[in-house]
């Protein structure tokens, strides 16, 4: 017990010999072995102990049965204190780490230590004192480290549901944006005597910048166009509504494509920033000649195969964008379709269709496919409408692209001569 003076002074503080001798009479030194446990969460248990030696866990049952270690002990420090001054239950479970050489002082021995050396019992009482004004004052420092994190998680609560409100409300005006979209495009076609027309569109998003239609100027003349506004949001589906809306309505008295170009332009420049643009495919058909006279504003390259030669040709008349620079330039070129004859009109969201690996579907691919399927089935004197070719050049994105995530909407409208 002599080897333990020095820790027993740290506890108890300055003691006379005669202390000691009393201390050494009837506290209790005992060796455990490591993962005993000393005190059991919950449990009503009389013991207080001093390490004398080893290393000693403190752990607390949380409430999904896991344990948290509160506290590692060592030489010279105690645990157990209130099983002197209260029946309560163990607030926490104590297990040796290490092989430990305790002093363990009862309830029983302190009565005794109170009977014969009162001086004992203050200066233990003293001891527990100072451990518990230690582990009060680190108590406090965990509350308030605790109550720093909880005012910092009510800040990040609060900044969460505010985000969450925000995304709710982006969410609900992409849903009318969309919603608007979707009244705003064609679900059919005007029937028009020799021609056949098809259609693919899908936004990369809830909402998309592409739009298309067919419809009626005259009697005789039909318009069909294919454009990609700039942009991929709410603004952009107001921007698709207004551009469209504009076109139709300077198409409506006037069969050159070239004129409807540059009268649009100059009203998107009245409306638009500089951040909003649109590429645009317009092409009037004359029904009586079968004829396609056409601008293409900055838009793709749009795909013309020629049946007789089962030959296919890029239509490539200079363009600049609409709504983009000052002085719009578009030419204006004829075509004549022949029964059997396709144009291939799409947004750049084809092209630019990556796989799982970031490689571009291109253009050289998409005329593959289409060159391949067209003359296969001529030579097979198959029957290819429309629709036909648009699901066959979806599906062949589709199975390129797998599962990836695309960048840009992917338009495809198809028109058949027959």
């Amino acid at each position: 017990m002599s080897d333990s003076l020095d820790i027993l002074q740290t506890i108890l503080g300055e003691l006379t010999s005669e202390d000691y001798s009393v201390l050494e009479d009837v506290a209790v030194a005992k060796t455990h072995p490591p993962e005993t446990v000393l005190c059991e969460e919950g449990e009503v248990e009389h013991t207080f102990y001093i390490i004398e030696k080893g290393l000693v866990s403190v752990t607390r049952r949380m409430t999904d049965n896991t344990e948290q270690v509160l506290a590692i002990l060592n030489n010279g420090q105690s645990f157990g204190e209130m099983a002197l001054l209260e029946n309560s239950a163990r607030s926490a479970t104590v297990r040796t780490i290490t092989e430990c050489k305790m002093i363990e002082i009862s309830e029983d021995i302190f009565r005794v230590l109170v009977q014969r050396s009162p001086s004992v019992a203050i200066g233990l009482l003293r001891g527990v004192s100072r451990a518990l004004r230690d582990a009060n004052s680190i108590t406090l420092a965990e509350m308030e480290l605790k109550n720093y994190e909880l005012q910092t998680a009510l800040e990040d609560l609060k900044a969460a549901q505010a985000e969450l409100l925000r995304q709710e409300r982006l969410k609900r005006d992409l849903e009318i944006a969309s919603d608007v979209q979707r009244s705003i495009l064609p679900t059919s076609f005007p029937e028009v005597d020799g021609f056949e027309f098809a259609v693919c569109s899908r936004p990369a998003r809830e909402v998309g910048g592409d739009f298309y239609d067919v419809f009626k100027i005259t009697d005789y003349y039909y318009g069909l166009v294919v454009a990609d506004v700039s942009g991929k949001s709410w603004q952009a589906a107001l921007f698709m509504a207004i551009v469209r809306a504009l076109l139709l309505r300077e198409a409506e008295n006037e069969l050159s494509p070239a004129k409807v170009m540059h009268r649009l332009h100059q009203q998107v420049l009245k409306t638009s920033t500089a951040e909003m643009y649109v590429t645009i495919f317009y092409a009037i058909i004359d029904i009586r000649t079968n004829s396609l006279r056409y601008v293409r504003a900055g838009h793709e390259k749009p795909i013309l195969y020629d049946s007789a030669t089962q030959t296919l040709q890029l239509i490539n008349p200079p363009g600049r964008f609409v709504g983009l620079w000052a002085n719009l330039i578009v030419e204006e070129s004829v075509s004549t379709m022949k029964p059997g004859d396709y144009l291939i009109c799409y947004s750049d969201g084809v092209t630019d269709a990556e796989d799982t690996d970031g490689n571009r579907f291109g253009l050289e691919r998409l005329l593959d496919i289409v060159l391949e399927y067209l003359r296969n089935a001529d030579r097979a004197n198959e029957y290819i409408s429309a629709d036909n070719l648009v699901t066959e050049i979806r599906t062949t994105i589709d199975d390129f692209s797998k599962e990836a995530t695309q960048a840009d909407d992917i338009t495809i409208l198809v028109t058949k001569a027959v």
